[in-house]
């Protein structure tokens, strides 16, 4: 079922759905390391973007919608509807990245 939906919507143009699995969600925690805290400080003081944390995250929606999407199969679900991404500092140099959404069966 590597096909499965996600989206932000609260439905799919064209499908409806037929049955309502439950809340699943897909979590990631990264961190970025001193050299790289250091870099991108740097970067961001003369106006730059930050290329080192913006891979950081971008690893960490992917692992969290890896998550999701294994959570929602394991339901039997072939969507995930009403997704959203959620981050959060947890410390210094740490952040928790969350993907949830409900699982749903389609028609």
């Amino acid at each position: 079922m590597s096909d499965l939906t996600i989206t932000t919507t609260d439905g799919l143009d064209g499908k409806s759905v037929d049955e309502y699995l439950g809340v699943v969600s897909g979590e990631a925690v990264i961190g970025a390391n001193v050299v790289s805290d250091i870099a991108a400080g740097i970067r961001d003081v003369v106006g730059g973007r930050s290329g080192s944390y913006e891979k950081k995250i971008e690893t960490g929606r992917e692992e969290a919608i890896k998550d999701i999407r294994e959570e929602a199969q394991a339901l039997g679900a072939d969507a995930v509807v009403g997704a959203s991404f959620d981050y959060e500092e947890m410390a210094e140099g740490m952040l928790w990245v969350n993907l949830s959404g409900t699982a749903v069966r389609t028609a």
